[in-house]
């Protein structure tokens, strides 16, 4: 079972790494990883278990996170909604294939089990993502997501490529944004 102490943190190198892509069939080590992602995030969720095994709330991992420089990510994002399924599953080769010309940030910034301070500012990022990946069974996926979910698989590919959240944020002004970006509470 994934912990804390599996994530690795800033200054590591492998975060700075681009992932090499997963290969086909995929082997039955890179789907035990990615079930034990998700299960964490899942964990990490629920305020009892999060609190016994000390873990930080998450809803996104990336394999590099866990020291594995593979192209495959773990998403467990609450739907907030009853009756709504919430958006869960293991990505493997994720790619954007489109994204919308509206960009869009969170209210209260990003954050990352990887980095343990505050960088405060904006995040800017693409408001409707289309992405296309592999999952589990070795099946061709394709979805489109909006909103919080887009910022999220965003922010997991960006770990694929190397890219921390806080390389998006303008140095110079970190609450500065264009006109018509999308600002989610």
């Amino acid at each position: 079972m994934l912990t804390m102490d599996d994530i690795i943190r800033e200054g590591h190198p492998t975060l700075r790494k681009v992932a090499k892509e997963v290969t086909f069939p995929i082997s039955d080590e890179d789907k035990k990883t990615g079930e034990e992602m998700l299960t964490f995030l899942k964990n990490s969720q629920d305020p009892k278990k999060a609190e016994e095994l000390h873990l930080r709330g998450g809803v996104g991992l990336a394999a590099p996170q866990i020291n594995i420089s593979k192209r495959f990510i773990a998403l467990h994002i609450p739907s907030g909604e009853e009756n709504v399924p919430d958006f869960s599953c293991v990505m493997y080769n994720p790619k954007i294939i489109s994204h919308s010309v509206q960009d869009a940030c969170l209210a209260e910034g990003e954050g990352c089990l990887s980095v343990d301070r505050e960088v405060p500012g904006y995040v800017v990022r693409h408001a409707r993502v289309t992405v296309t990946y592999y999952d589990e069974n070795n099946k061709a996926q394709k979805v489109k997501l909006k909103g919080y979910e887009a910022i999220v698989v965003q922010h997991e590919i960006d770990h694929l490529n190397g890219v921390m959240f806080y390389d998006h944020i303008n140095e110079q002004a970190p609450f500065a944004l264009e006109k018509g970006v999308l600002v989610l509470e």
